[in-house]
């Protein structure tokens, strides 16, 4: 079992919200709710997985805090 990181954001214009996880290509999805990205998520991945455990372009670091005057 591996874990991935995936990006959650919520997109205004249409209510959902979006996760991708970087750097494994095509595991991206979206939802009405978390649950439902989750689930939509896992079975993204599972789907890509079956064809092998891709190789990871880059990897999740973190996020940082701009200050832009």
């Amino acid at each position: 079992m591996k874990i991935y990181t995936a990006i959650i954001e919520k997109c205004h214009k249409t209510g959902l919200y979006v996760g991708f996880v970087p750097g494994l290509q095509g595991a991206h999805s979206q939802g009405e709710t978390i649950d439902e990205l989750n689930r939509n998520m896992k079975e993204v991945i599972e789907m890509i997985l079956e064809d092998g455990i891709p190789e990871i372009e880059s990897e999740f670091i973190g996020t940082q805090n701009l200050m832009v005057a």
